[in-house]
């Protein structure tokens, strides 16, 4: 009796430390999808709590601000949030007959994007790049973008590494951008990415750092990319790590603006 006690204890305890965010509230229910990628084990876990239409992506295992600002939003207006879970690290790290690969998880939607930006030794294997992409329609499919109408993303930054002044001419980003909007109050570390014109124009009025992606972005395999060339449209809410009043704040503006051109329909 002991030893199945013990047992039991030790199990608990392993899924305990796999299950990064618990439900953070009774009510919330999850549901997993499980993937392999050679010697990595990714899990999919959608938090819901009264499913209405909104739902959120997280692709990277630290960002933990957008999660928690993501749970904020679900307590107290309800929705879906997707978090990917692999270790709690930024890239996917595995190996495949004893070679080291490794991969950001927001380079994985097309196959131009694995092949570029997977990193490997000289000689890469077909194989590992179709595990790649195999991963990356499944959490697609997860997510289930045609059924919604759009893609919510969050993403975490860290201070003054990245933000808005990346996407201005003579940065590293500017050809990425079609344009850009700041608001000097903000912190240049927060604001929102999208794909349409109509969602740029909604957001620049409400006055928040937006940046609208230029249809001739490079091909990097990201899912903002592969939003645009499904058309799909695409909200990524990009916060610094910690600003997570101003997290929520930014959700509130891009559900607004989802539901303000009817791409959110359930209520």
């Amino acid at each position: 009796m002991f030893k199945v006690v013990l047992s039991l204890i030790l199990i608990s305890a392993s899924f305990l430390a796999r299950a990064q965010h618990p439900p953070v509230f009774a009510a919330m229910t999850s549901d997993s999808s499980f993937i392999k990628v050679a010697d990595l084990d990714i899990t999919l876990v959608k938090y819901s709590y009264k499913p209405n239409g909104v739902r959120f992506l997280v692709v990277h295992d630290n960002e933990d601000t957008g999660v928690k600002a993501g749970f904020d939003y679900i307590r107290w207006s309800g929705g879906e949030l997707i978090d990917s879970q692999y270790g709690g690290v930024r890239d996917y790290t595995f190996t495949h007959m004893d070679d080291p690969y490794r991969i950001d998880p927001n380079a994985i939607y097309t196959e131009k994007g694995v092949k570029t930006r997977l990193k490997k030794d000289a000689y890469s294997s077909a194989e590992v790049e179709k595990y790649i992409l195999d991963a990356g329609k499944q959490i697609v499919n997860f997510y289930d973008p045609k059924s919604l109408g759009y893609f919510l993303t969050l993403h975490n930054n860290g201070d003054g590494g990245f933000g808005i002044s990346s996407y201005l001419p003579g940065y590293d980003l500017s050809s990425t951008a079609d344009s850009v909007y700041i608001n000097f109050e903000m912190d240049g570390d927060d604001l929102l990415y999208v794909t349409e014109p109509r969602l740029f124009t909604s957001l620049k009025k409400a006055n928040v750092n937006v940046i609208l992606q230029s249809k001739f972005a490079e091909n990097d395999g990201s899912l903002s990319v592969y939003a645009m060339t499904n058309n799909i449209p695409y909200i990524n809410v990009e916060v610094q790590h910690g600003h997570q009043e101003e997290n929520l704040r930014l959700i509130e503006i891009a559900i607004a603006t989802l539901k303000e051109h009817g791409l959110i329909k359930k209520e």
